[in-house]
């Protein structure tokens, strides 16, 4: 399932967020890497989909203090996830080109979830 198979009128508000949609995208850069070591690999994927599952429960915060730390700790589980892609591939046991493509996302999605955790 996509975000475009859902009609607009039953997307919740967290498709809005440019940072999520990012996350989504980190997360399926994550599981196209195909880490070989299989605890790095799930790791990774906890990690991304928890920054995803973060930046979801942050939207639905009604407190700004509230808000702000979940929105911290989305972007420490993204950071988490990009990075396990990038060892994987310095330990060759992914591509580099998935590291690449992973360290580039999460760039992105940091530096917004930076910005949303001010």
């Amino acid at each position: 399932m996509t975000t475009s198979n859902i009609p607009s009128r039953l997307l919740l508000p967290h498709y809005r967020l440019i940072a999520y949609q990012r996350c989504e995208e980190l997360l399926l850069a994550v599981r196209a890497a195909e880490i070989r070591d299989a605890s790095l690999r799930d790791q990774a994927l906890r990690a991304a989909k928890s920054a995803c599952l973060n930046i979801i429960e942050a939207v639905g915060r009604t407190g700004v203090g509230d808000k702000k730390r979940v929105f911290g700790i989305a972007r420490g589980e993204a950071s988490e996830a990009a990075g396990a892609v990038v060892l994987a591939a310095i330990c060759g046991e992914a591509s580099e080109a998935a590291a690449e493509r992973c360290a580039q996302l999460g760039v992105e999605v940091v530096a917004m979830l930076t910005k949303l955790a001010r």
